[in-house]
C-alpha cells in the first residue's frame, strides 16, 4: 500500500505539468522556457513565467504525450540530465524519439496495457477516443494515481476525446471516477478582426459572431468532455496557454482560466472547477478531504509583462482592426531562388495528390455548382504571396481535380478569385519553402502567413486540409529536418533517420 500522502501536480504553464508524490517526480510535455517551437519561430508562453530549473525537484521520468510543438520541445528536455528516461506511445513518431535520443535521453515506448510505476506514482498511457480529429489521433492521455489504489485518480484529457478505453473501464467498474480531471482549452479564439485557424474570407462568413464564445468553450469543456466522468468531484483547466508570435491583440481571448473557473462554479453544481495559474500546485489526498491549492517557489510569474499583454488585448478589443498577414520567415537570398523553384515543382504534385483525402477534397470533389452555376475541374486556388524577384506581386496555382494537379493560372484580385474558386490559399511564397524544406512547420504559419476561404464546415477549410498533408503524422521526413534545425542550434551536429 501506498505511503505517500497525496499526488501534487504543479502547473507550469499551458499543458506542462510537474507531478510529485513527495518522494518522486514525473513532468508531463515538458516546456521550460519562457517561449517554444520546433523551427525559427517562437510562441511565448502565457501568462509569461520562468521556471528555476535548478530548484525544482527534478523528475524520474518524462511523459510525453504525442509530438506536437506545444508539447514536446527539444531545448527544454536538454535542461534535463540526460539519466531521465522518456515514456511515450506507441504511436509516436520515429522522427520524434530519434530525435530525443540524439540528445542522449533513453525513450520507452507504453502501451495502455503496461501501467509505469515511478516510485509509487502509477500511469497509464491511455489511447485517444475514436472521435479524435485526425491531427491528434496519436495523442496519449495519462491517469495518474498512486500504485495500488484507486479512487482519487488525476486523468489528464491531453487534446484530444476521452479515451474510449478508459470510458469502457470506468463504466464497468474496473476503475472508480477520477478525483481530479484536467481538461485542455484548446479554443484559442482571437478577437474579431485578428488572424485565426477558423477564419472564412468569403463575405458573409466571418464576423464576431464566427468566434467561439467563453460559454460556449466552458459548455463542451465542463458538459460535454466531462460527462463520462460522472463522480468526478474536481475538474481543472489547462490549454491556451501561449501567444501567438507578434500578436497585435496580446492573449487568445477566454485564455483566463482563473476567471473561467471562478465563473464555472457559480454556474454549475457538479464539480468544483480549477483554473490554476503557472505555478499553482494542485494536491490530490490520498484518502478522503478536498483538493487543495498552494504556491511553488520556483516559478516566477512575469506580471509586469502580463499587463502589457493584457493592454495589448483591451486596446484591440476598444478598436479592433484587421491584422494582415506577414511572412514569419526571411525573404530567400537570389541564390535559392532557382533551387526554391525546383522544390515547389517538386512537392506541388504530392500536395495536389495528397488533398484529394482530405474533408476539403472531398467536398471538393462532391460540388457541381459554385455561384453561377455548374464549377469546372480546378476547385481550389493556391496564391503564393511575394514570389522570388517579384515581391508586392502574386503566383497562382488552381487546383485540377482531374489530375490532380496544380496548374499555374494567372493571378487575379483575391474577390476574383474567391467568385471563381470555391476554396482559396493564401500564403507567403518564402513561407511554404520553409514548410518543404523543414526550416518551419504547419503550424508556424496559420495565424501569420495564411489566410484561406472555402464552402462549407470549418474543417473542411484548406487550413485543416494543410494539417492533414503536412502535420508530423503524414511528413515525419520534413519534421525531422526541423528537428536537425533545433538540434544544431542546441550543439548536436547528428543527424537523424528521416
Amino acid at each position: 500500500m501506498a505511503t505517500s500522502t497525496g499526488l501534487e501536480l504543479t502547473f507550469l504553464g499551458h499543458q506542462t505539468w510537474h507531478i510529485t508524490d513527495g518522494l518522486s517526480t514525473v513532468l508531463l510535455d515538458p516546456i521550460l522556457t519562457e517561449a517554444f517551437g520546433a523551427g525559427g519561430l517562437e510562441f511565448p508562453i502565457w501568462p509569461p513565467r520562468h521556471i528555476d530549473v535548478a530548484t525544482m525537484s527534478l523528475p524520474g521520468a518524462v511523459i510525453l504525450s504525442h509530438e506536437h510543438l506545444d508539447h514536446f520541445h527539444l531545448p527544454s528536455l536538454n535542461m534535463l540530465p540526460k539519466a531521465v528516461p522518456v515514456y511515450t506511445s506507441m504511436t509516436t513518431p520515429a522522427a520524434v524519439t530519434d530525435a530525443i535520443e540524439v540528445l542522449g535521453f533513453t525513450v520507452h515506448r507504453l502501451d495502455h496495457t503496461t501501467p509505469l510505476v515511478i516510485g509509487e506514482i502509477e500511469i497509464t498511457l491511455y489511447p485517444a477516443g475514436a472521435r479524435t480529429l485526425f491531427w491528434e489521433q496519436r495523442v496519449a492521455q495519462p491517469l495518474i494515481r498512486l500504485a495500488g489504489t484507486t479512487g482519487n485518480d488525476v486523468f489528464i484529457g491531453v487534446d484530444a476525446d476521452v479515451s474510449d478505453l478508459y470510458i469502457e473501464q470506468l463504466a464497468d467498474g474496473a476503475l472508480a471516477p477520477p478525483r481530479l480531471a484536467v481538461v485542455s482549452n484548446n479554443a484559442q479564439t482571437v478577437p474579431y478582426g485578428a488572424l485565426g485557424a477558423d477564419n472564412n474570407l468569403l463575405p458573409g462568413m466571418d464576423g464576431p459572431r464566427t468566434r467561439k464564445s467563453g460559454i460556449e468553450i466552458l459548455n463542451g469543456l465542463l458538459i460535454d468532455y466531462c460527462k463520462p466522468f460522472d463522480g468526478a468531484t474536481d475538474v481543472a483547466l489547462c490549454g491556451n496557454g501561449f501567444t501567438a508570435p507578434r500578436s497585435p491583440h496580446g492573449p487568445f481571448l477566454y485564455a483566463n482560466h482563473a476567471a473561467l473557473a471562478e465563473t464555472s462554479n457559480a454556474l454549475q453544481h457538479l464539480f468544483r472547477v480549477h483554473g490554476p495559474r503557472p505555478g499553482d500546485q494542485l494536491t490530490v489526498p490520498h484518502g478522503t478531504g478536498p483538493v487543495t491549492a498552494s504556491r511553488a517557489a520556483w516559478v516566477h510569474l512575469d506580471e509586469t509583462a502580463e499587463a502589457r499583454a493584457l493592454e495589448e488585448q483591451r486596446a484591440f478589443l476598444a478598436n479592433p482592426k484587421e491584422v494582415e498577414p506577414t511572412p514569419i520567415t526571411a525573404p530567400l537570398p537570389q541564390e535559392q531562388w532557382e533551387p526554391a523553384r525546383a522544390l515547389l515543382s517538386e512537392e506541388l504534385p504530392r500536395m495536389a495528390r495528397e488533398l484529394i483525402a482530405t474533408r476539403m477534397g472531398a467536398l471538393a470533389s462532391g460540388i457541381h455548382d459554385y455561384l453561377h452555376g455548374p464549377v469546372g475541374s480546378r476547385r481550389a486556388v493556391l496564391r503564393l504571396l511575394d514570389p522570388p524577384g517579384a515581391e508586392g506581386s502574386i503566383e497562382s496555382y488552381a487546383w485540377n481535380i482531374t489530375g490532380p494537379a496544380w496548374e499555374l493560372v494567372e493571378a487575379t484580385g483575391r474577390e476574383e478569385a474567391m467568385a471563381a474558386y470555391p476554396f482559396g490559399v493564401e500564403i507567403y511564397y518564402q513561407d511554404l519553402i520553409a514548410v518543404f524544406e523543414g526550416r518551419a512547420q504547419i503550424w508556424d504559419i496559420v495565424g501569420g502567413s495564411y489566410q484561406g476561404w472555402h464552402i462549407g464546415e470549418p474543417l473542411d477549410s484548406p487550413v485543416y486540409a494543410l494539417f492533414a498533408v503536412y502535420g508530423e503524422h503524414q511528413r515525419p521526413d520534413l519534421a525531422a529536418r526541423c528537428y536537425e534545425h533545433s538540434l544544431t542550434a542546441l550543439g548536436y551536429t547528428q543527424g537523424i533517420a528521416a
